[in-house]
């Protein structure tokens, strides 16, 4: 069969538009965007979990690249400000927001737990090798600045055979706005009717004494360079830092080392008592192995998004984080969250809706 040079251009041109229009059926299968679109979400706030938190961004990105997700560790107090001013796509805090400032948000901001930490006390002493021991009294004292030696017979007694220095002790706090002081101050209110009174809890209280650190970071650096300081950071700033942690005294009266099980302890305590909304405090929880300086860390989301296609990549991220990403927080420091509590996160990230339309079934 003869074709003319012109019919000839003509079915290969017919060709070469049935065939894009195939492989464009195929990149825009089952009704979403294009594979090759890419979706940029912006985080920020607790520095207590950032460590893990930089670890999912890190495996997240390798299964799906075409999501860019950046997470800045301001404090929770910045990333509480930033949600609620909508500057962000997702908020963090180891504190759960307040009645007051979640009423001061636009719409309505759900609480996702994604994992459980311990605020350790940690402490930089020259000749001391064998960890310390603290009480809550003593501990709320330090902090008030009404012990000031380290060899104040009060430590001496719960740290026996312990040599310890005439050496006046130095408090280092945050100095930004910060969960982990919110949760610090809380476990102090709990255990000192005279902290509760003169300084309360709150995430940027009016410290009676000490120098200040911006973030974990900032905390961590002071104490590991400046002799004969104590403070307080979330455990993997101390560990990676290879600074000492104390035992702190739980409330049925054990010295307890701050380790995954004793964290995993304290929310257990807590489980069956834990609010719908998931804001919940576990210090100072009962139970002889739980250890109580204990925290879970949420990421702060408004129920109703604006943008679906943003929507849909940040609970998709979520619902990784909730189950892939558990797999490396022991390894981090942290504790996964117990099995209800999954369970009732996962009804929060599943009622997170663009224009009424859920973003997420299952």
């Amino acid at each position: 069969m003869f074709v003319s040079k012109r019919g000839f251009s003509l079915i290969a041109l017919l060709i070469a538009l049935s065939i894009a229009g195939i492989l464009s059926a195929c990149n825009n299968s089952g009704g979403g965007p294009a594979a090759s679109s890419s979706v940029s979400l912006q985080g920020a706030g607790a520095t207590f979990p950032n460590p893990l938190y930089q670890k999912w961004l890190s495996e997240y990105s390798k299964l799906h690249p075409n999501v860019r997700i950046d997470y800045q560790s301001i404090g929770s107090g910045g990333g509480i400000k930033q949600i609620q001013a909508q500057t962000v796509d997702f908020g963090a805090s180891d504190a759960p927001m307040k009645d007051e400032d979640l009423k001061a948000a636009s719409s309505e901001i759900l609480h996702v737990p994604t994992v459980l930490g311990a605020v350790v006390i940690t402490y930089n002493l020259a000749g001391t090798s064998k960890t310390l021991n603290f009480s809550p009294e003593v501990i709320a004292d330090i902090f008030l600045g009404k012990i000031t030696k380290w060899n104040d017979p009060r430590i001496v007694a719960d740290n026996s055979g312990v040599t310890l220095p005439s050496a006046d002790i130095t408090v280092v706090h945050r100095s930004d706005g910060s969960g982990t002081s919110a949760v610090f101050t809380d476990y102090l209110s709990k255990v000192s009717g005279e902290w509760k009174t003169k300084v309360g809890t709150g995430t940027s209280p009016s410290w009676p004494i000490g120098i200040g650190g911006k973030g974990n970071e900032g905390v961590t650096g002071q104490v590991k360079n400046t002799p004969n300081t104590i403070g307080y950071v979330e455990l993997a700033y101390a560990v990676q830092n290879k600074l000492p942690v104390g035992h702190v005294k739980n409330s049925s009266g054990t010295f307890i080392e701050p380790t995954i099980d004793a964290v995993t302890a304290a929310a257990a305590a807590s489980v069956a008592t834990t609010p719908d909304d998931l804001r919940v405090s576990i210090t100072n929880a009962a139970g002889p192995q739980a250890y109580p300086i204990s925290s879970y860390t949420y990421i702060l989301v408004y129920k109703n998004q604006k943008d679906a296609a943003k929507g849909k990549a940040l609970v998709d991220f979520l619902w990784w984080g909730l189950h892939d990403g558990e797999g490396f927080a022991k390894e981090l420091q942290y504790a996964p969250l117990p099995a209800d509590i999954v369970k009732r996160a996962e009804a929060k990230i599943n009622s997170v809706t663009a224009s009424g339309a859920p973003l997420r079934q299952g």
